[in-house]
């Protein structure tokens, strides 16, 4: 970026991202009416190029390109250029991204494609260098191509435009399938058991992502199956991961993903869905297990993000860069020159056994693989081995360790720090509220329930206006329709912060988030959510994301939900919602469950079966700690005693007005599949009754 330009029009953009290519002598148009007007006056193509802020290979392509007065010449002159944002419009990227992989196999970003004043694509692909280079074409030969085709051949381009468009629909109107049955469940869990790598946990080769969806339907099909093969690979993971250097071993959080299959060397953004899904994950082995040290993880994982990525409304913002001062991962490593000049002798005695660091490196060099130098903190043994190679005790390396951290990080800090996006994203945020909720409710602490309920209030003042959610706000400019994450994932976050407050209004406002995309969202016609509602006319078609990859979709979430709501009242239509849910993308889930695996997890509650959780009284909290120490995934809570609005959960949740205790004692009424048992009168008790829905 160079500010002694002129700024072109992206200078007036919220999006960070966006910003970082204000002073681009490119002509930037943001995604938008006057672009495509331009397009169709001029008769020009659209040069459409989508990344995000924190994406190393955007940055890349910025330096060698999109700063280049040559490249910027041909654009400006030939073409309309216009640079989206893919966390601000989700729904833009979705559907080019989907192109690219139709045309070319090949998905990514920075994401490049060529198309026609009304939308349509004839080009696409990922990262271009400026000039061809090792068999890749660069950015200037494809321009230069592909304008003379659409000055020579334009009848050919939009023949191919209108042909990949076709494509898109068609892949929309797969008409339902059959219901599926719980058989789908072990038919993921054998795939994921013939993928799983049981060297270095995970699944697949590299590059490895978290994945926690995955973590999660695991320790669910263990839970409902008892499987003892599940919780296994769901630990070795877990424990892999955080051992890695896809782990932030001096301020906690994880990095977006490992290129190895060690989990050793990152890809080293930080985003805040990943903050958020791992540290549910964790809780969850920790409520399934009784391992104190996921309990540890997942607070180490909050607490970063509570710590380095909330804004001073109270949300939180979006992800942290992987480059500083033009380096990929430079604010992490360290070369063993640095360590030698800063630690002492028994300090870098520790560094070396714990973490794996040494004179070479431990860091290979991107292009030759050959040691770089630098060194990522990693844990390549336990550390009962490595206190065992030192002669001391655990506890004391453990102590020793903890001041090692604390010296490095303070080092650490005193660097250039990496740029923060500090644009608030409701979906994302939904996603911290659910994790931070459910850390209050494991954990029984009280400053998480704090953090979510101050998340909560920050985006519904930014946000919401009583009928439809906005996606984004940075500062105090809020803009772009919801989309189906933003119901979806917030409904969930609002749900796991009742079941954790008891307060109803959160219930409430979950259950009109899930109606409003129900009304707004649903395809009535093959079922299903779309990513956009039916008044956002400025996407090329409407398409819905059914995948679950670094995060589960929409409408997994969706079905998730629609589950839940369906115990709690089954008089509202919900269960049949997500019956048409699972038959929508039946034919899509037989052929690759693994792909979707939180959407499983939905499946799983919708068949059961589930316990509903009725507790009423004047004080609960026995029973709800007790709760705590249980691994019930498949039930739902609800309070009704002197503390709580007894008007409203009778509204919100009918059946809970056919209850009428004998006096304020607090009970605990379960009902599994309709059949209910005895009001237990103590938590033992309840728990006996839950854990009986297991046998």
């Amino acid at each position: 970026m160079n500010p002694e330009r002129s700024p072109n029009r992206l200078i007036d953009e919220q999006s960070p991202y966006l910003l970082q290519h204000a002073y681009n002598p490119v002509d930037w148009y943001p995604w938008g009416e006057e672009a495509f007007e331009r397009a169709r006056t001029e008769k020009k193509p659209i040069f459409l190029s989508i990344g995000y802020s924190t994406c190393h290979w955007c940055h890349v392509m910025e330096e060698e390109s999109f700063e280049d007065d040559k490249v910027a010449s041909i654009l400006n002159a030939r073409y309309v250029p216009i640079k989206v944002d893919r966390e601000e419009h989700p729904d833009i990227d979705h559907i080019y991204m989907t192109v690219a992989q139709l045309m070319t196999k090949r998905a990514g970003w920075p994401l490049t494609i060529l198309m026609t004043p009304d939308k349509k694509p004839f080009f696409a692909a990922t990262y271009l260098p400026r000039n061809s280079r090792d068999g890749m074409l660069g950015l200037i030969e494809v321009l230069e191509r592909v304008y003379r085709l659409w000055v020579t051949e334009r009848k050919t381009l939009l023949e191919a435009a209108e042909k990949v468009t076709a494509s898109l629909d068609v892949g929309m109107s797969i008409p339902p399938g059959d219901m599926l049955e719980r058989e789908v469940l072990s038919s993921a869990f054998e795939e994921l058991t013939g993928s799983y790598d049981k060297e270095h946990g995970g699944f697949g080769t590299f590059p490895k992502f978290p994945s926690p969806h995955m973590i999660l339907f695991l320790l669910r099909y263990w839970r409902r199956f008892h499987h003892p093969l599940a919780v296994h690979m769901a630990e070795h993971t877990l424990s892999s991961m955080r051992r890695g250097g896809v782990y932030d071993h001096l301020a906690g959080g994880i990095h977006r993903y490992s290129v190895d299959a060690e989990w050793k060397v990152p890809h080293f953004e930080k985003m805040l869905y990943d903050q958020a899904m791992v540290a549910l994950a964790y809780l969850e082995a920790y409520q399934a297990t009784g391992n104190e040290w996921y309990a540890t993880v997942a607070q180490e994982t909050l607490d970063f993000a509570i710590g380095e990525m909330r804004d001073r409304s109270g949300a939180f913002i979006s992800a942290i860069d992987a480059d500083t001062e033009g380096e990929e991962g430079g604010y992490y490593l360290w070369s063993f020159e640095e360590l030698e000049r800063e630690l002492n002798e028994s300090e870098l005695v520790v560094a070396k056994g714990v973490w794996g660091v040494s004179s070479e490196g431990n860091m290979p060099d991107e292009v030759t693989g050959e040691p770089s130098g630098r060194n990522v903190l990693y844990r390549p043994r336990p550390l009962s081995d490595v206190a065992e190679e030192l002669e001391m005790d655990e506890s004391e390396l453990s102590e020793r360790l903890e001041h090692l951290r604390s010296r490095l990080l303070s080092l650490r800090n005193e660097r250039t720090q990496p740029m923060k996006d500090d644009k608030v994203l409701t979906d994302w945020n939904g996603l911290m509220i659910a994790a931070c909720a459910r850390a209050s409710s494991v954990l029984g602490s009280d400053r998480y329930l704090s953090v979510a309920e101050e998340a909560v209030e920050a985006l519904l003042s930014h946000i919401y206006d009583g009928g439809h959610l906005l996606h984004r706000y940075r500062g105090s400019t809020a803009g772009i329709r919801g989309k189906l994450e933003d119901y979806a994932y917030l409904s969930w976050g609002l749900f796991e912060l009742y079941e954790a407050s008891f307060n109803t209004k959160h219930l409430e406002l979950s259950r009109e988030l899930v109606d409003y995309a129900i009304d707004h969202f649903f395809d009535e016609g093959t079922g299903g959510f779309f990513l956009t509602d039916e008044h956002d006319e400025t996407v090329l078609v409407r398409q819905k994301e059914i995948y679950d990859g670094a995060l589960p979709s929409g409408n997994s979430v969706m079905t998730y939900l629609l589950s839940l709501f369906s115990a709690l009242d089954g008089r509202s239509g919900y269960g049949a919602r997500a019956s048409d849910q699972i038959r929508a993308f039946s034919r899509h889930i037989e052929r690759s469950p693994t792909a979707f695996t939180f959407f499983l997890c939905g499946i799983d509650l919708h068949h059961g079966p589930i316990a509903e959780v009725r507790l009423v009284g004047d004080d609960v909290s026995a029973f709800t700690s007790a709760l705590r120490g249980a691994y019930v995934p498949h039930a739902v809570v609800t309070v009704k005693s002197s503390r709580s609005n007894e008007v409203a959960i009778e509204r919100l949740v009918p059946s809970m007005a056919d209850i009428k205790p004998p006096d304020r004692t607090p009970r605990a009424y379960i009902c599994i599949d309709a059949t209910c048992q005895e009001p237990a009168t103590e938590p033992e008790e309840m728990v006996a009754q839950l854990e009986r829905m297991y046998e």
